[in-house]
């Protein structure tokens, strides 16, 4: 969500702040702000908008600094605007930058106002910063003052601090929300994304939760939440500048669908030899873990919520094994019953999300065998705090709305069954079949891909309506949800997916002409039953929008338009099927003149509640 830049040089910083926060622009964000610190003292600037207002700003006032913070808001406390963006100060000595939720904030705000400090935001981050300004009065220095702080705050937090009385000093906290070192030669960086830094450092220790840096031009100092020093690895990022830029596309989000067969193709690669092989993704520890395993948890949020529901419809036909999927943020706050031999599935792009991070960290009883995270990035928290690792090879994925991260989660979902399957006495020969299937996948994506065309103009029917239902039946129903999340994210138009048959318990009362309703319909068992809730559609009027196998024979007709569809196994057709319904989505946001990559008042990365 909300992007940390910080950076301490022998150079004029203003450019390294400023590249950095247009790298996190796709997070999502309200406002920008630096505050540079010079010899002079301390310089900020802050423009409500995007960071080429601020960058102008700067130019225009002509800001240097060779320590500096910078920082975009996603507003959770207080309005979009000037006054609550980021950096916050108090008084002209000392500037603060932060990542999170303060959730006792109103309790020390009561405190301080009684203290005698003036509130000039409406946010909980300028709480802290009064606090620390409180606290150097005592004449302790600034790492010391962070560290009495913190143990004052309640929820989460990632910070950066600079101090005019110590100009070579950058001090950083993350507590919940995460945080990276970059390391530079005679400078070094901080980050709420390794990717903001990849201008000028590939190299990076990643904080844990509770750590504290000292950072100068020259020296890393850590410690841990109890105050001892750390010694943390350094990671050398592997990923190119060029791996974050649209290129030939004009949007990431365009780029980012294009790219899925190469992205599914890197996924596979290497794993999917044969069914003994497989195990293999996941870990060392794995043999002996998923031989427990009786039953499965899957935890997540959004895109990866669905991901967990067509795991579950796979779990239990191919593997027949329990399953239960749950939003993350309402798993981690009901009492819930564990049963013995449960393994702890969490499914996120970033592995940053707050709400599946806790969730992960609230998996205490004995009766789970063991936590799974399927991610993306390597260097994350719910990696490093998970004992099993399936890395999806998805690449960087910048545009909000989620894609190749949603199919090779879904592509390591289904390996996953197969080798939980295999555990339990799933024959070698069915799990070859589907890796058959799965090594065709590649190839039937590129071929839904260069259906884009008849796509975009099937997506001009869509533009000038407010509402649209999304069909699907079994295992498709979790595609038609991912469908319309699509279509809301970025073109703003309200839709909802319901199974098929749910239509004569409900939905069926607002299906008219102006309610566009769209649906997948693979070759499979429910095949029949799906064509007679599309005529109930029919019959009351509405528009269908059919994504159909070419060998369903769903005829086109009046008020009945159909895309056909490559010939798709019936295991893999989830996937297949969600690129069009990403397809459709994009072009409505385009031909409506949306912000496709960032739509307003979402993030990327939800790293708060």
């Amino acid at each position: 969500m909300c992007g940390i830049v910080g950076a301490i040089a022998q150079r004029n910083v203003t450019n390294i702040l400023i590249t950095g926060l247009k790298r996190l622009e796709y997070r999502g964000y309200d406002s920008a702000g630096v505050a540079l610190l010079n010899d002079s003292g301390i310089t900020r600037v802050r423009r409500q908008g995007k960071v080429a207002g601020l960058e102008s700003a700067t130019v225009d006032e002509q800001t240097t600094g060779f320590t500096g913070i910078a920082h975009t808001r996603w507003a959770t406390h207080g309005k979009p605007s000037e006054d609550n963006a980021h950096p916050h100060m108090s008084g002209s000595d000392l500037a603060l930058v932060h990542n999170g939720i303060i959730e006792n904030f109103q309790e020390l705000k009561d405190e301080l106002e009684a203290a005698g400090y003036a509130f000039q935001s409406q946010t909980d981050t300028e709480v802290i910063v009064h606090l620390l300004h409180q606290v150097l009065a005592t004449g302790v220095d600034l790492f010391t003052a962070v560290q009495q702080v913190v143990k004052k705050l309640d929820g989460a937090y990632a910070l950066g601090v600079i101090h005019k009385d110590e100009p070579h000093k950058l001090v950083a906290v993350r507590s919940g929300s995460p945080l990276v070192i970059g390391l530079g030669i005679d400078e070094n960086y901080i980050a709420s994304d390794q990717l903001a830094l990849l201008p000028v450092t590939n190299r990076f220790i990643f904080l844990e939760e509770g750590d504290q840096a000292e950072i100068s031009t020259d020296s890393i100092r850590i410690v841990d939440a109890q105050g001892n020093p750390a010694n943390r690895d350094t990671h050398e990022f592997d990923g190119t500048h060029e791996d974050a830029e649209k290129g030939e596309y004009r949007h990431y989000m365009q780029k980012e669908i294009f790219e899925q067969p190469a992205a599914i193709q890197k996924t596979l690669e290497g794993r999917i030899d044969s069914p003994a092989s497989l195990i293999d993704a996941f870990g060392e520890k794995a043999p002996a873990i998923f031989d427990r395993v009786k039953t499965v948890q899957i935890v997540a949020c959004g895109t990866s919520y669905h991901a967990g529901m067509v795991a579950r419809y796979w779990l239990e036909d191919i593997a027949g094994i329990p399953c239960q999927v749950e939003v993350a943020s309402e798993f981690r706050y009901r009492n819930h019953v564990v049963p013995e031999g449960t393994l702890f599935v969490t499914i996120s792009q970033s592995g940053e999300t707050a709400d599946t991070l806790a969730a992960l960290r609230d998996t205490q009883s004995p009766n789970y065998v063991g936590r799974l995270a399927i991610c993306n990035v390597d260097s994350s928290s719910l990696v490093r705090e998970s004992e099993l690792v399936f890395l999806t090879k998805a690449g960087p994925e910048i545009g909000v709305a989620s894609t190749k991260a949603f199919t090779t989660q879904l592509t390591g979902l289904l390996m996953l069954v197969l080798t939980l399957g295999r555990q339990k006495g799933l024959d070698d020969a069915r799990i070859e079949g589907i890796l058959g299937e799965l090594r065709q996948l590649p190839n039937l994506i590129e071929q839904v891909s260069a259906l884009d065309k008849p796509i975009e103009k099937l997506s001009e029917a869509f533009v000038e309506k407010h509402h649209t239902l999304f069909l699907g039946r079994g295992v498709q129903f979790p595609v038609a949800l991912e469908g319309a999340l699509k279509l809301k994210e970025i073109s703003y138009i309200h839709a909802e997916a319901y199974p098929a048959g749910e239509l004569k318990h409900g939905p069926l009362a607002l299906v008219d002409s102006d309610m566009p309703v769209v649906s997948v319909a693979p070759n499979d068992e429910l095949l029949e039953k799906l064509k007679s809730n599309l005529q109930e559609v029919r019959a009351r009027g509405g528009e269908l929008y059919v994504f159909a196998d070419k060998n369903a024979h769903v005829k086109e007709g009046e008020g009945i338009h159909v895309l056909n569809m490559p010939a798709v196994p019936e295991t893999i057709a989830p996937i297949v099927y969600t690129v069009p319904l990403q397809l459709l989505s994009y072009h409505v946001a385009v031909l409506r003149g949306t912000d496709v990559d960032q739509p307003r008042n979402l993030a990327k990365s939800v790293t708060v509640e």
